[in-house]
Order: structure tokens, then C-alpha cells, then sequence
């Protein structure tokens, strides 16, 4: 080893390291030794290192005949633009000079790459070329310069429309050429995104035949920005609306999954505005293009499932052939199986359900637990929704339970909640589940077999033994199972006033007024014990009424939102099936707008909560102005008056921000899976007053405006 290295390492001096062989490279009086640098610098800037000490040798390669090396020195010019403003400006000349090449492709690259370096400095030199190139005889220019204007209507709006660019724009829609016209309406769609006020898309019955035309003719990416236009029109009239129908469908043919759903999207826009014939016709011809789906890529099938799955709720019967094509495989990721057990419950019906039973039984036996409650789920949603499938789903249900693991059976238990509901003739099933008792310990199937026990605990005498049990262990339950228990215990003694006497129903009272810090079940003891008081006949009508009748377990949206998803379908607020004002942070929030959308919501949920027999709100608030004081709310003299001694409650907050908003406002899911209650107070009676279950029981934290303060 020679001295001077023996140097080096002692003292562990810097080698020459590659950026200074980049840098030589660069500036080398070879062409292909300069090309080979450029090529480095920017494989070193793909993988994320910091190569902007560079710039001005880079720079210096920019005047070449070699179209490759140029694409590469204006790919790196792009990307660190923001950080040399000042000496991009030394590249305007070559910018300018390749805007008028000989060769389209030059020009094009010119216009592209001055579009996309984000410097004001950098605006007055583009305007000359982005203009020349919308004029330009080249159509791959034109479509290029058409982008370029939607990035400078990005940097500077007031110039893009004072200077004619956005009129220019507009005038590309009538081009010759698909593609210019699929980016013009991809630029105005953009411009009219970020300024709604310039109303830059302007589409009449005039440009629809243009659009359509140009249909067939463009890209992928072409497709998807004219067939959203179309989503977004509304058609003058019937013969126009089945005119566009007839000239999309055919996009359902093709290979790219965005396009087909971008098709279906648009078809659903217009489809309510044809004939009846026709609108079976485009949704029998759907049902192909949907089922393709199963064979592309597992992230692809994810967010075409979550669109099917809003077309199932407004077309139940669309897939009902095609069962088999959505049954899980092996090796599906786990976010693929939930979206197909939800896609199966949808589609099954009374024609196919034995094969779907037969292979739900089957992945109840995986290894999976998420996936085996979920399939134990999904039977009990099919038994709920098939009449004359229950019989068999039971005795699946139970079949599972018996050679099942404790959580299957655990889970059995607490689906088995929402199908005696739903079918009170399947009480002789009750003695069997209560064998099932000692080996439940998570909350839920806990709350179930409580339930379970108050309902018929005046025809099988286990369920008795069952409470008696549970209010001995009532200490180490979860708060939402000592809500149920108490419930229950209450329902025993009404039903069956001697031998509910076994469960010390006061002595329960007891315990939870001095030992128990839960202001809900607190709340609730005080309650029962009140309307106890008041008569035992009130307190059954009340208390251990016949429990609400329910159809279907399996959530659906309100139609509103249904619809207004399946006008983005295909986009993130329908793969998330959530508004977009929800998860998108905007500039300019239009509060107004968004408050209303959330009280039409809350109407709406209410009114098909009430349309499904679902419980309502406890104090019975609509969402409606309140009424006159002078006006009387109800009839005088019920039994209900006043049933807690506590006068007429307020239900308006103070006005905010001008706005006054309703203190308590219920959304209620289907009967099967709870009832939920959300806005800007919670229930202060719980979550479980009837004793109805919850499909996700969740704890409320003690707040300042319990009923225990109210009293």
C-alpha cells in the first residue's frame, strides 16, 4: 500500500466521489460521454438523490440536435426548476428557438416542458409559443399546447383569459382531430374545476355530436375526460339522452377498467331519461362488462366492487346470474374477500342462495377470524333477506357453532340476535344457544344472549337462570352488557311478575345507584324504576312491548347520496362512498352549502329510518321548524305526558354563526344493526333503551348534559 493512501485512510480524507465524475462528464468535448453523464444524473434524480449542484452543467446541454438528450435535459430542467429560477431563464432562448423546429415533436416538447416549469418569471416567454402552438398545423402540437393552457391558466388566470388563451381553448372543441378535442375538454374541465366563475366547459347540444364522434377515436385517457363531460351533461331532451346512450355503450367493450366504468357512469347519467325498453336493454347490457371485472388485478377488482356495489343498490337483480364469478378465492387479499361477501349478500336470491349457503359454510371454516365472522355475517343478512332461506341458514349457523372455535361461536351468538327479531317463530332455537352461555366472553355475544334471555324469558325457563347469572357476574360486565342486563332483568319481572321475583330486581337498583359510576345505565335504572312506579301495565307497554319488526341487516345508502354517488363513480368519493366536501380540504368552503347537505342527509336518514321501521328518535325531535309556542305538541292528556317529570326540554342550541342547529338529530341504521345517534348531543338515554342490541355497542363518555343533570 503506497504512502499517500496509508495517508488517506488514517485520516479518512473524501475520495473523489461521483458527483465530480458526473460534473466532468457533463462538460466533456465528447458527445456520447456527455450523453451517458446526462443519463446518470437523472437515473441518480429517479432514485431520489439530490443532483441540483449540477444545474448549470446540465444547462449547458440543452442546444443538441439529439432529440433524446433533450428530453433528458429537460426532464431534469423540470424537476428543479423551483430551486434555479433565476438561471432558468437561460434556457428561454433554446425554449423559443424549438418552438418554431421543423419537427412537430420538438416544438410539442418545447411547449410541454416550458408549461410545466412553475416560475413566474418564466410566463411572458411561453405566451408567444403556447400561442402559436394552438394555431399550429400539427395536431400532436395543438393537443400539447392545449394542456399548456390549463397550466397557465394555473399560474396566472387573469392573463390566460384577458389574453385569449381560454377562447382559443374553447375553439379547439370543434378541432378535426379526437385527440385535441379529448385534451381541450380535459383542460377546460380542469379550468372550470379550479374557477367555476369562467364557465371554460361549455357543452350544448351543438359540440355533443363532436364529443361523441371523437369518442371512438382517442385514448384511453382521451375516453375518460369526454366521457365524464357527458356524465356531467344533462340533455335537453329524450331522443338526445338515448342518442348519447346508444353511442357510449359500446365503450362497455373495452379493455380498460376506467373506461368501462367511466361508461357506465355516464350511461346511469342519462338513463333515467329514456324509455322504459331501453333502460332494461342498457342495464342488461351492464351486466357483462361488470363481471369481467373478477379476472383483473386485485386492486383494480377493489375499486370496481365498491362501484358495483352502488349499482347493486339501485339495480338488486343486475348480477343475480352471475353469483358464482364474485365466490372468494384462496389467495384473494383480505380487503377483496369483505367487498365480495358484500357483493354475494347483494346479489344473492331465492333462485341461488343453496350455493352461496354451501360456500359460506365453507369459509366459516378458515383460518382467518376476521374473515369467518364475516362470513357468519353474511349468512345471517341472507337469512334475514330470503324468507325461505332461514330454516337452512340456522341450521348452517348452528352447524358452525357446534365444531366451531370460540369466536365462531361467539359470533353465531350475536348474529343469532337480529334473526330471532326478525323471525319470532325461530324461539325453539333459543334453548340451544343458551348452552352456548359459558364460553362467551367478548361483550358482544354477551349483549346478545341478554337480549336473547329478555325476550323469551316467559317461554324458556333458562333464559331466567341466564340473568340470574349474569346480574351475579353484573360487576366484571362491560358497560353496554350491564345496559342490556339491566334491561333484561326489567322485562323478566313484567313478563312474568312470579318468578321474576328470583332476580332481585331491587336489589340491582341498588347496586347501581351506589356502586356504579355509568351515568347512562344510571340514567336508565332511575328511568325503569319511575315508570315502574307509574303502573305495571304502562311500564309493559313501554318497557316489554313486542320488539320492533326489521328487514334487512345489510346497510344501504339514502338515495340522495346513492345518486350522487354513482355520478362520480369511478372517482375516490365513490371508492370511499363518502361526499367530497368530507375528505377534501377546499380553499374557498361554501359553510352554507355544506350545513345544508348535512341537514338534507339527516332528513333523509330519517325518513327512511322510518320507512323501514326503524326506531326513532326517544323524544320524538323531527328535523322540521319548531312549531308555535301557542300550538300545542301533542295530544292532552296521554299516558306519554311528561313520562319523566321533566317538562317541555329545549332542542335548539344558540344560533351559530347565524345558523341554529338542532341539538339532538338521530341516524338510524337499519333495526338489525342498532341504532346510532349522532350530531351535536348524544341520546342521554343510551344507545339501548328497548333493549334492541347494537351490531357495534360502543360506550358513550359521561357528559354534562346526562338526564341524571336534568333532574
Amino acid at each position: 500500500m503506497s504512502l499517500e493512501r496509508r495517508i488517506r485512510n488514517a485520516l479518512q480524507l473524501p475520495k473523489k466521489g461521483e458527483a465530480y465524475e458526473l460534473q466532468a462528464g457533463l462538460v466533456s468535448q465528447y458527445a456520447f460521454e456527455r450523453k451517458d453523464a446526462i443519463q446518470r444524473v437523472i437515473a441518480q434524480m429517479t432514485l431520489g438523490k439530490d443532483v441540483s449542484g449540477l444545474f448549470p452543467d446540465v444547462l449547458k446541454n440543452i442546444a443538441t440536435h439529439d432529440i433524446e438528450q433533450k428530453k433528458l435535459v429537460y426532464l431534469y430542467l423540470i424537476n428543479y426548476a423551483k430551486s434555479h429560477p433565476d438561471l432558468c431563464i437561460l434556457a428561454v432562448n433554446t425554449f423559443v428557438q424549438d418552438s418554431e423546429n421543423q419537427n412537430p415533436l420538438v416544438r410539442a416538447l418545447a411547449i410541454r416542458t416550458m408549461g410545466c416549469i412553475r416560475v413566474d418569471k418564466i410566463i411572458p416567454y411561453l405566451m408567444e409559443p403556447l400561442r402559436r402552438g394552438l394555431k399550429d398545423e400539427s395536431p400532436y402540437v395543438r393537443k400539447t399546447a392545449a394542456i399548456g393552457v390549463s397550466k397557465l391558466h394555473d399560474l396566472d388566470p387573469q392573463t390566460c383569459i384577458e389574453d385569449g388563451f381560454l377562447s382559443s381553448l374553447q375553439e379547439l372543441i370543434t378541432d378535426p382531430n379526437a385527440m385535441v378535442i379529448a385534451n381541450a375538454v380535459s383542460a377546460l374541465a380542469e379550468i372550470q374545476e379550479t374557477n367555476p366563475s369562467s364557465e371554460a366547459l361549455v357543452i350544448n347540444s351543438e359540440t355533443i355530436s363532436t364529443l361523441l364522434t371523437a369518442l371512438n377515436e382517442c385514448s384511453e385517457w382521451g375516453r375518460i375526460s369526454l366521457l365524464s363531460s357527458l356524465a356531467h351533461y344533462k340533455a335537453s331532451s329524450v331522443a338526445e339522452a338515448e342518442h348519447i346512450c346508444e353511442r357510449v355503450t359500446p365503450q362497455f367493450q373495452h379493455a380498460n377498467t376506467s373506461v368501462v366504468l367511466s361508461a357506465i357512469r355516464a350511461i346511469l347519467a342519462h338513463i333515467d331519461s329514456v324509455n322504459q325498453e331501453l333502460q332494461a336493454s342498457l342495464v342488461s347490457k351492464m351486466a357483462p362488462s361488470l363481471v369481467s371485472f373478477a379476472s383483473t388485478p386485485p386492486e383494480v377488482q377493489y375499486v370496481a366492487f365498491r362501484s358495483i356495489n352502488l349499482i347493486l343498490q339501485k339495480y338488486p337483480t343486475l348480477l343475480s346470474k352471475h353469483l358464482p364469478v364474485f365466490f372468494c378465492k384462496y389467495n384473494d387479499p383480505p380487503y377483496l374477500k369483505v367487498e365480495k361477501l358484500n357483493l354475494l349478500v347483494q346479489i344473492v336470491d331465492f333462485d341461488n342462495y343453496e350455493a352461496l349457503l354451501q360456500e359460506l359454510k365453507e369459509y366459516a371454516v378458515e383460518v382467518d377470524i376476521d374473515f369467518v365472522r364475516r362470513a357468519i355475517q353474511a349468512i345471517a343478512q341472507m337469512a334475514i333477506k330470503i324468507d325461505t332461506a332461514t330454516t337452512k341458514c340456522i341450521e348452517a349457523l348452528l352447524d358452525i357453532a357446534s365444531v366451531g372455535q370460540d369466536y365462531a361461536v361467539e359470533e353465531v351468538v350475536s348474529v343469532m340476535k337480529d334473526i330471532v327479531r326478525r323471525y319470532p317463530s325461530t324461539e325453539t332455537t333459543v334453548g340451544y344457544l343458551m348452552k352456548f352461555f359459558p364460553r362467551l366472553e367478548a361483550p358482544e355475544p354477551r349483549l346478545s344472549i341478554a337480549f336473547i334471555s329478555g325476550e323469551f324469558c316467559d317461554t324458556n325457563p333458562e333464559c331466567l337462570s341466564i340473568i340470574a347469572s349474569m346480574i351475579e357476574s353484573f360487576d366484571q360486565e362491560s358497560p353496554v352488557v350491564q345496559m342490556q342486563i339491566l334491561t333484561a332483568a326489567v322485562k323478566a319481572k313484567l313478563k312474568d311478575a312470579d318468578n321474576g321475583n328470583q332476580l332481585n330486581l331491587d336489589g340491582l337498583f341498588k347496586k347501581i345507584e351506589k356502586g356504579n359510576h355509568n351515568p347512562d345505565l344510571r340514567d336508565r335504572a332511575f328511568m325503569y324504576s319511575r315508570i315502574i312506579s307509574a303502573g305495571i301495565e304502562i311500564a309493559k307497554l313501554i318497557i316489554a312491548s313486542d320488539h320492533l319488526h326489521i328487514d334487512t341487516i345489510t346497510p344501504d345508502l339514502p338515495v340522495r347520496l346513492r345518486n350522487e354517488f354513482l355520478r362520480d363513480l369511478a372517482c375516490l368519493s365513490a371508492v370511499y362512498q363518502k361526499p367530497v366536501y368530507s375528505f377534501l380540504e377546499s380553499k374557498e368552503v361554501d359553510v352554507d352549502k355544506v350545513f345544508l347537505q348535512a341537514q338534507q342527509e339527516q332528513k333523509e336518514l330519517a325518513v327512511e329510518s322510518s320507512d323501514n321501521g326503524n326506531i326513532g328518535n326517544l323524544l320524538d325531535i323531527d328535523f322540521s321548524d319548531p312549531m308555535p309556542a301557542d300550538e300545542p305538541t301533542g295530544p292532552k292528556g296521554s299516558a306519554f305526558d311528561d313520562l319523566l317529570s321533566l317538562g317541555s326540554l329545549s332542542t335548539t342550541l344558540p344560533p351559530v354563526n347565524g345558523k341554529a342547529l338542532d341539538t339532538l338529530t338521530s341516524s338510524s341504521s337499519p333495526v338489525g344493526s342498532g341504532t346510532t345517534t349522532s350530531g351535536t348531543q348524544s341520546n342521554p338515554f343510551g344507545s339501548d333503551l328497548f333493549g334492541l342490541g347494537t351490531q357495534e355497542p360502543k360506550v358513550r363518555e359521561p357528559a354534562s348534559h346526562d338526564l341524571v343533570d336534568l333532574l
